[in-house]
């Protein structure tokens, strides 16, 4: 990347912390957006213009090894750079420093070490009502925030309408904001930062607090803003928003960079980590196994064509999965089901046992097996998991029990060439990859078929 067509680089960003020390600065928000409002010329200039932490307190590794009591590194050594327009996604598990990084971008609290450059005017969601003071309305804050911003009062009043009537809380727009909900003030929050047009968003789990209807309008926001060129640092545990928003994502894991590369492989590498793959699931213990009034599990399995249990298959080969339990009580029908799961939280689909010997008809109590065949040449690559649910059909439908992620397993494909992708060797998006008909006719052979 060219050192003109980035909008955020960072440089080898370290912070360190020592549990129980009180810093000098405040590492929240609210002391962030009134320093700045102390001197609105320099925000304003702050924030149209590349800027950087390299005169910050270096303490260093020297500062472990002098031995300071309760120091922890919750970044280590970060770079990357983002490309003025591009929406990165931004994942790893709890306590990997996610939200520590994207304070440091914010300037909400100084890293210990290194170096982050941002091109454009920057606005940051990372906490339900960012920059906005409790006792002032929300018509008011609308303007405090686009003030913090470094706009002109006229182009906040051209967005004003837009930001209310996305956020639906016209009703109490000359309200306190410290009487909203925080559904309330995270809806105004995110309209103001997305239509105040700053160059770069970030964004952290924040959204989370909406409804889902509100998560729907933002994640669109997004997308068009993502569109228009708007540069978005993006961070949640929603991964089918990562999915459908991003098409590159870093993944921190205990404060480093673990990974940086397309969604899809990032998602997998991520998910594959948290989810230990388990391709069988036994309850040898009746006391503890998933059980109803009628039906009680008694193990969860998936298996290659050869019927050996495996965590892994080819792309190409037919996927068992075998459900065995045990019908305690006689005479009612059962319907054994699973709901297949890929690796970012989507439902890809449910299969019913639909053998006619069974179908419908009440069974004696004893074990069963039923196995469902996933063909080959159907799934993409990636983790994938099982969600089990067992119903009783008379004298009416009724679940017995549902047991989330009972198994997991990978697909891979070896590239050779005869799997549904064929020659390509590039990523390839979708939770399918069926293998489909093709036919293909010459124009000449065309007309002749036609009678031409």
């Amino acid at each position: 990347m060219s050192n003109t067509d980035f909008s955020i680089r960072v440089e080898g960003i370290s912070k360190l912390y020592r549990l129980g020390a009180i810093d000098q600065k405040e590492d929240n928000i609210t002391s962030m957006v009134f320093g700045m409002l102390k001197n609105p010329i320099k925000n304003y200039l702050k924030y149209r213009s590349t800027y950087d932490f390299s005169d910050v307190e270096a303490l260093g590794d020297s500062a472990i090894e002098r031995g300071v009591n309760n120091a922890f590194w919750a970044l280590r050594d970060i770079s990357f750079d983002v490309r003025a327009g591009e929406v990165l996604g931004i994942v790893g598990s709890n306590g990997a420093g996610k939200s520590t990084l994207l304070k440091i971008l914010s300037r909400i609290t100084p890293p210990t070490r290194g170096k982050a450059e941002l091109r454009g005017r920057l606005n940051s969601l990372l906490e339900v009502g960012t920059g906005f003071h409790p006792e002032l309305t929300g018509r008011e804050n609308v303007f405090l925030n686009g003030s913090v911003l470094g706009m002109r009062r006229k182009e906040i009043e051209s967005k004003f309408d837009e930001i209310v009537d996305f956020s639906g809380v016209e009703q109490f727009l000359d309200t306190p904001v410290k009487r909203y909900s925080s559904g309330m003030r995270v809806r105004l929050a995110f309209a103001v930062a997305a239509h105040l047009e700053p160059e770069i968003l970030i964004i952290d789990e924040v959204l989370a607090v909406g409804d889902a209807e509100f998560q729907r309008k933002c994640l669109n926001k997004m997308e068009q803003s993502g569109q228009l060129g708007q540069t978005i640092l993006f961070v949640s545990h929603n991964m089918p928003a990562i999915a459908r928003l991003c098409d590159r994502v870093i993944l921190l894991r205990d404060g480093q960079m673990a990974m940086d590369g397309p969604t899809h492989d990032v998602l997998s590498s991520y998910l594959a980590h948290e989810r230990s793959i388990r391709s069988q699931m036994n309850w040898d213990d009746t006391k503890t196994a998933p059980a109803g009034n009628v039906i009680r599990m008694k193990a969860v399995r998936v298996r290659n064509e050869t019927g050996i249990v495996s965590d892994t298959f080819d792309i190409r080969k037919d996927i068992a999965v075998e459900l065995e339990y045990e019908i305690l009580k006689s005479g009612y029908s059962i319907m054994p089901s699973f709901s297949l799961w890929s690796n970012d939280g989507v439902n890809i689909g449910v299969a019913i046992d639909q053998d006619l010997s069974w179908r419908s008809k009440p069974r004696p109590a004893g074990v069963y097996r039923s196995t469902g065949w996933i063909p080959g040449n159907l799934l993409a690559e990636g983790v994938l998991s099982i969600n089990v649910t067992m119903w009783t059909m008379d004298p009416s439908r009724k679940m017995e029990f549902k047991i989330e992620d009972a198994v997991t397993f990978q697909v891979t494909d070896s590239l050779d060439g005869d799997s549904s992708r064929g020659e390509f060797q590039g990523d390839l998006p979708g939770l399918i990859r069926p293998a489909l008909r093709w036919t293909t006719e010459a124009e000449k052979d065309v007309q002749m078929s036609h009678g031409r």
